[in-house]
């Protein structure tokens, strides 16, 4: 009876670890609407990584452990900031209790504008082959601030993205697409 219950106690904190863990790591995440098509459709379903993007506290980590030195609110990346390139899902500035994903196009430092519909970052004209068609639409050169990152849909005409409500930051932003998994004809992996 006792080792009944003891592994039954191992296999229930086991469990909540392993659930713990994968709440942390990855969320689940339904695409609504047409902003990402081609790449992504409404309805499919994405796996979230979390940690890619997980920003360390060495203020706060350096009291705990004595070789690591840091200044007062210095962060560091556990992987890397992210990406242009990389699709992202984020907390919509104007709503924080909606989720939007979107392609990041400029990230801290960079210059983006554009003209036409093409979308030039740095000065330079972007290829965009995920891009079905663009928005004949012209915005301002416009420079991300430190932790500033424009966001934009793949299908252009159809996304409420950066171009309306400007640059998201990194606190909004909650990880990256990692795959594609439902419906299972349309399985792909970021």
């Amino acid at each position: 009876m006792r080792k009944t219950l003891r592994e039954f106690l191992q296999t229930a904190i086991l469990s909540l670890l392993v659930f713990a863990a994968l709440q942390v790591t990855i969320q689940n995440f339904r695409v609504e609407g047409s902003s990402m098509e081609r790449t992504l459709l409404s309805g499919q379903y994405l796996l979230v990584n979390k940690l890619v993007y997980y920003r360390l506290d060495l203020e706060r980590l350096g009291r705990v452990l004595p070789f690591v030195d840091a200044d007062s609110g210095e962060t560091q990346y556990l992987f890397h900031p992210p990406q242009r390139g990389e699709v992202v899902v984020f907390r919509y500035p104007l709503d924080p209790s909606r989720d939007f994903v979107k392609r990041v196009v400029a990230i801290p430092g960079d210059t983006v504008e554009i003209r036409d519909g093409n979308l030039y970052v740095n000065d330079e004209l972007v290829q965009e082959p995920y891009v079905r068609s663009v928005a004949h639409t012209s915005m301002r050169r416009t420079l991300m601030a430190a932790d500033e990152y424009f966001v934009m849909g793949d299908n252009r005409p159809q996304s409420n993205d950066s171009r309306s409500w400007g640059p998201i930051t990194i606190d909004d932003v909650i990880g990256r697409a990692w795959v594609a998994y439902w419906p299972f004809s349309g399985w792909r992996r970021f």
